[in-house]
């Protein structure tokens, strides 16, 4: 039951079309994409996934030092000591390294199929020792004129959510760390209920507990609490390994629709949807048994990482949801998907 309607232009963005942040790197990958409008037009942020050009025997990896420069680690490929089986994290001595370093790209569209990196606009890199890892998957929320960008700060400390506000993608500012580790995936909604700021988030436990979809509430944006488990894997279904948000919930008249990601034991990524109520978003009113989306299309099946779609980025016009998201951990891409349909699967009983 794939519910999306892809596009035609797919994939819309391709490593090769952007150019690498300096001399040295190379684009490994485009991933995850927050969406937004801006100055009449549609705008991405774009994960870029930056790896250095690598040395014959060696495997090297980049990453941010304690003076916001980036640093090169080299570890020959025979040394005992290394893992580098998994093409994303190798472990050397016990601990983890990413093998690429990802920052945060402005792309534009007059149409939303055709995207362009504008000239005056800078990309957000990572800044200090909890962003030492890179940037990574950012959500846009625009609440009465300010965007607020939150997204996965990654380090050997472990892994959180930033928060970095802008009116005009110029100037930033750096709220820090708003969800300590390990935590990511968190989208905040685009108004107040009753009151209060509302995010979803996913907090991680690898011993008790799992990768599940979390709820909480906040006075500013800044301070969170009253957390609660709204959703959790569910064994045998596509999504029985994690779960995790998408973007912002879209307002219905049934209640406040989520688009989420769910994955299985062999890592394969599919899209599906709760729908919360709209008064109390830790009441979760439906579920989708199936996918609305999953890997189909050769984008999807082949890449850095094979086997996924990943959203967490659209833009809702009345019944259409303009839905952009990464393709096999390595291309951006996009499709429309109707509020209507995905009520219908969620309201059949």
């Amino acid at each position: 039951m794939d519910l999306a309607k892809r596009f035609k232009q797919n994939p819309l963005l391709k490593p090769a079309d952007l150019e690498p942040s300096r001399a040295g790197m190379v684009i490994e990958c485009l991933l995850n994409p927050g969406v937004f409008r801006f100055q009449d037009m549609t705008w991405l942020l774009v994960r870029v996934a930056e790896r250095p050009v690598q040395q014959a025997g060696h495997i090297s990896v980049p990453i941010y030092n304690d003076y916001g420069g980036i640093e090169i680690l080299h570890f020959r490929k025979t040394d005992p000591d290394l893992d580098g089986s998994d093409p994303r994290v190798i472990r050397y001595k016990g601990k983890d390294y990413l093998t690429t370093l990802s920052h945060l790209r402005l792309v534009c569209s007059p149409d939303g199929k055709v995207f362009h990196e504008p000239e005056g606009y800078t990309p957000i890199f990572g800044k200090d020792k909890l962003e030492a890892y890179g940037i990574e998957d950012c959500r846009v929320t625009e609440i009465e004129g300010t965007f607020n960008l939150t997204y996965t700060m990654v380090s050997a400390l472990g892994v959180g959510v930033g928060l970095i506000q802008t009116k005009d993608w110029n100037s930033y500012d750096r709220r820090g760390m708003i969800f300590p580790p390990h935590n990511k995936d968190c989208a905040i909604f685009e108004e107040k209920i009753n009151g209060k700021y509302y995010a979803l988030h996913r907090p991680s436990s690898p011993q008790l507990g799992g990768n599940f979809i979390w709820l909480s509430e906040s006075p500013d944006l800044i301070h969170w609490g009253n957390h609660k488990c709204i959703a959790t894997t569910r064994a045998n279904m596509w999504d029985s390994a994690r779960i995790g948000a998408g973007a912002a919930p879209i307002k219905t008249s049934e209640g406040w629709l989520e688009i989420y990601h769910g994955a299985d034991a062999d890592h394969r990524y599919c899209l599906g949807a709760l729908l919360l109520d709209l008064n109390d978003p830790s009441n979760v009113l439906a579920r989708t048994e199936f996918p609305l989306m999953e890997p189909s299309e050769p984008y999807e099946l082949k890449g850095f990482f094979g086997n996924v779609v990943f959203t967490n980025g659209h833009l809702v016009k009345e019944d259409t949801i303009s839905l952009y998201y990464g393709a096999s951990d390595e291309v951006i891409c996009g499709a429309e998907l109707s509020v209507k349909s995905i009520l219908r699967t969620l309201l059949i009983k």
